[in-house]
């Protein structure tokens, strides 16, 4: 029992898509899509979560709460 051709991919991309359909592949694709780019940012952490006003300089601050208590 060897590794699969190149055929036996062909049928099993064929059945796939008849299972699926191409929208509904389309659909998983670009999820996985962000999902990944998600973690990626998640990863990167608080360091480069920095905000860029329109002039291209740096802003850091704080968030302050909004709620009003009466």
């Amino acid at each position: 029992m060897g590794s699969l051709s190149i055929w036996h991919w062909l049928i099993v991309l064929v059945i796939v898509m008849m299972v699926f359909g191409t929208k509904k592949l389309r659909n998983m694709g670009s999820d996985l899509g962000g999902a990944v780019k998600g973690f990626k940012e998640g990863m990167k952490g608080d360091d480069d979560a920095k905000q860029l006003s329109a002039d291209g300089k740096t802003i850091e601050g704080e968030v302050k709460d909004k709620s009003h208590t009466h």
